[in-house]
């Protein structure tokens, strides 16, 4: 009897890790080639979910966790045809044998799955304060939505008074927002001298002004040494570098960073890179034949620089999954970098950054500069118009533009992206001053806030 030919069966793909890149990457995947067979392995119990979205579901803003989830294992079966597996744990990657072994958390049962292309889309894990009393009861840190539901619950069944969140990025004035909204008193504990790492002093100046009029407290140059508990194993102290220091808590989020989640990689002869991520090439292959990674997971090509970066955006995992599994399904596609474009919101204030701050353009080698103007998001007649602070960093040699930082009440999401558009072509200062942007006197002043900051920085150059 002649033997059954392995070519017969579907091909298989296998998604180690089901969230943002993870399941775009499967699901671009299957429509480029129906006839592949998809698996996904996901640690935690929710797949394809925002992330971005927790801090507003802890704050009572989103009322259900289901809301944040854009498709259930049970639907990606029933509409993709993919095979979602939650609380599978991958624990080895074999190249050899094309095998992913996972462990079935609920039965700690080990299961083997063979593939024709894998993607590895792990994520980043918060990075851990290595002190004593750090795995005391009531300390958080934000990776998943569980992890978010943990934290609401509990702040709906403890009804805590006192919080405190160590770090001061984006995450953390998320996190104090969100706190505040329910009650509880927040001091935010940040070991540099200044919150939001990279952002100009007038920027920063801002965001402390709103977060002081919310009766948010903030503490810079404050190193947290140990943490103190309770008669029920429960953080009850924060202790610091100097003891009369000390703050009384009844719980605390740690919100210093993540780092990418690479072990599994490594361990399977998969390359990182300088900045610790999963090295890719345009098409999101790694050095192993087969095996693709997206997401938080992997090293970028920053577009400003021109060198390797870091930044891990819910944006770029999307981009970087829907560009693998379009390869992955036998299409052409290509990934090409970022600049690093983010928004975020605390209270009454937006604030967003891309490309380049100062500091890190002159690190790679620009002969950097800066300038900071405040302008109208509106015609200064018109109900509610406030202003947005704008800081601009550019090349004074080649007058290109590097980087932009905004803040005001309204307005600044728009500006940002055309900052972000004018430093994916490269564009200089003189450039931008001819640029073609919209006005009526409900949305943007004759002279569009973003004009008004390139012109200012071109006349330092005159």
């Amino acid at each position: 009897m002649a033997s059954r030919n392995p070519r017969t069966r579907p091909e298989r793909l296998v998604v180690v890790g089901g969230n943002a890149a993870g399941m775009s990457a499967a699901s671009k995947a299957r429509r480029v080639n129906p006839a592949l067979e998809v698996v996904a392995l996901e640690m935690s119990p929710h797949v394809s979910y925002s992330a971005c979205g927790i801090p507003y579901f802890v704050a009572d803003l989103v009322r259900e966790s289901s809301e944040l989830v854009a498709l259930t294992p049970e639907q990606f079966q029933r509409h993709r045809g993919i095979t979602a597996l939650v609380r599978h744990q991958v624990v080895a990657i074999k190249p050899v044998q094309r095998q992913v072994v996972a462990v079935d958390l609920e039965s700690n049962q080990e299961r083997c799955w063979h593939y024709d292309k894998c993607i590895v889309s792990l994520g980043a894990s918060p990075n851990q304060l290595e002190i004593p009393g750090a795995d005391l009861k009531n300390i958080f840190a934000i990776r998943t939505l569980q992890d978010g539901i943990r934290i609401r619950d509990f702040i709906d069944t403890r009804r805590p008074k006192r919080g405190a969140i160590v770090g001061g990025g984006y995450i953390a004035m998320e996190m104090a927002e969100a706190c505040r909204l329910r009650g509880v008193e927040i001091v935010v504990l940040e070991k540099t001298p200044s919150i939001l790492q990279g952002f100009s002093s007038e920027i920063v100046e801002q965001v402390r002004g709103e977060l002081d009029s919310n009766e948010v407290s903030v503490s810079t140059s404050t190193t947290v040494t140990g943490f103190q508990a309770n008669g029920a194993s429960e953080v009850s102290t924060v202790k610091l570098d100097t003891p009369e220091r000390e703050i009384q808590t009844d719980f605390v989020l740690i919100c210093t960073g993540v780092t990418p989640t690479v072990d599994v990689a490594v361990a399977a002869g998969i390359r990182t890179g300088t900045t610790g991520g999963i090295l890719v090439d345009w098409k999101q292959k790694t050095n192993v034949p087969n095996i693709y990674s997206a997401g938080d997971c992997v090293e970028v090509r920053n577009l400003v620089s021109g060198k390797p970066d870091y930044i891990p955006l819910g944006t770029t995992a999307n981009r970087q999954g829907r560009v693998a599994g379009e390869n992955i399904g036998g299409g052409t596609s290509v990934f090409r970098g970022v600049v690093g474009t983010s928004v975020f919101k605390v209270f009454g204030l937006e604030v967003a950054k891309t490309g380049l701050s100062k500091a890190q353009a002159e690190k790679h080698g620009f002969d950097a500069a800066c300038n900071t103007v405040r302008a109208h998001d509106r015609a200064s007649y018109w109900p509610g118009a406030s202003e947005i602070t704008i800081t601009v960093v550019y090349d004074k040699r080649s007058r290109r533009l590097l980087g932009a930082q905004l803040a005001g009440k309204a307005g600044v999401s728009k500006r940002v992206d055309v900052f972000a558009t004018a430093l994916h072509n490269k564009m200089t200062l003189d450039d931008m001053t001819a640029l073609d942007l919209s006005y009526a006197p409900p949305f943007s002043p004759v002279w569009d806030p973003v004009l008004v900051a390139v012109h200012a920085a071109r006349g330092k150059l005159q």
